[in-house]
């Protein structure tokens, strides 16, 4: 029996309630352990028996992060402190012994023994991921299916973070020599700040991604919630066990993961209920795409100070090689704007690794989805404000303070 028909066999059993009576003829022992609990293994990836024989395998010389270390018997060995969950290593490996590792198992326990609500939070990059014909609302019903008590849009916590983006960028940037690096949405463009470039790390406020307010704000006003984020990143399993982000978000799915949930299963969400609850603006739906921070937070800025004197200008890179060029510009100087944006994968969230869509058609849907919003900004949303008030942020001066939701220690 090899792995995946191991896991397509263990899934069948945790979706149909059987899997105390599963017993597999045939298992490795090791890739058993970091499917039931990944928390034991690397943050992102598993190594099975690699014996690669280049002195300098081709997995580590894709690494940005010097995550990946060649041992005497050949063997790899992923330092989990220094993994990202950039995809990289992945791609660049030549024998298969490096695959990623897996949630579905141990989440759905986790949805099946929860003692409090059970959230799944969307990533902006979702929509026509489950085929053109599943809306959010149907989508949202498929959850309900499996047991979840709710699905939150994450793009309405994007809207809140290009709010504050927007607001830090008009406080701080008062002359042209200023600028500002989004903290937002991508935690491979962080790590790259964070590891490789951090003497620029003052030029970027110390904000959460949209994945982590939500999960911060859901377990704010319902403490006993679980939480569990779904979206085409495989980073974003390494984010959420971040030490300083621990605890906001409980498991992270891919969107093939939930698709495999769904098949195995048996639920097909085109056929299910409409239930239609989007409070997101546009500049939060196209976070999912290159460019979507910068024209968020732009069209914010925009809004907010039309006529500030330094007036936003905006860079983007998409893709790591991108990333470092611009990023290389910064130090030199070589650059005419004062905005920021890096996306750590090419065409931005809808192209991660784990997205079922080309890039190219689910930047399409996102785009078609922002214009769908009732919401230009969120300072046109409603929601933006009253969920901000729920929180306790009732002034411009006290959003813009840390706080244990919005922030983090960068």
């Amino acid at each position: 029996m090899t792995f995946e028909e191991l896991y397509r066999k263990m899934l069948t059993s945790a979706v149909t309630g059987a899997q105390e009576n599963f017993r597999p003829d045939e298992i490795n022992p090791h890739q058993l352990d970091c499917l039931l609990h990944p928390e034991t293994c690397a943050p992102v990836w598993q190594v099975n028996d690699c014996r690669c024989k280049d002195e300098t395998p081709a997995c580590a010389t894709a690494c940005l992060f010097n995550a990946i270390h060649h041992k005497p018997d050949g063997s790899v060995f992923i330092d989990p402190s220094q993994c990202v969950g950039c995809s990289s290593c992945i791609q660049a490996c030549q024998s298969g012994a490096l695959t990623a590792s897996r949630d579905v198992l141990p989440a759905l326990a986790a949805v099946k023994h929860a003692k409090g609500p059970v959230y799944a939070l969307i990533a902006p990059a979702f929509h026509g991921q489950f085929s053109a014909d599943v809306t959010p609302g149907k989508l949202r019903s498929a959850f309900k299916a499996l047991g979840f008590q709710g699905m939150v849009e994450v793009a309405l916590f994007a809207d809140v973070l290009t709010l504050k983006e927007a607001l830090e960028f008009d406080r701080n940037i008062l002359t042209e020599e200023d600028f500002q690096l989004t903290s937002c949405c991508c935690p491979m463009w962080i790590a790259m700040l964070k590891k490789v470039y951090h003497e620029l790390m003052p030029h970027v406020p110390g904000a959460v991604s949209p994945m982590v307010a939500a999960g911060r704000t859901i377990k704010h006003l319902h403490p006993d919630a679980l939480t569990i984020f779904v979206g085409p990143c495989i980073a974003k399993k390494a984010e959420a066990k971040e030490p300083d982000l621990l605890g906001a978000v409980d498991y992270v799915l891919t969107f093939q993961e939930v698709r495999d949930i769904f098949e195995a299963a048996g639920i097909q969400p085109e056929r299910l209920e409409d239930i239609e609850r989007d409070h997101s603006s546009r500049a939060g739906r196209i976070y999912a795409r290159d460019g979507g921070v910068s024209e968020a937070v732009r069209a914010t800025v925009e809004k907010l100070h039309p006529n500030r004197g330094v007036q936003i200008r905006t860079r983007q890179a998409a893709g790591i090689p991108a990333c470092r060029a611009m990023i290389e510009a910064i130090r030199a100087g070589e650059h005419d704007a004062n905005f920021f944006e890096g996306m750590g994968c090419v065409g931005g969230c809808v192209g991660g690794p784990k997205a079922i869509l080309d890039r190219n058609a689910g930047r399409e849907n996102v785009e078609r989805y922002g214009d769908e919003a009732e919401y230009g900004t969120p300072l046109d949303n409603p929601y933006v404000l009253e969920l901000l008030k729920q929180l306790g942020f009732e002034t411009v001066e006290a959003f813009l303070e840390k706080s244990e939701i919005l922030n983090r220690q960068l």
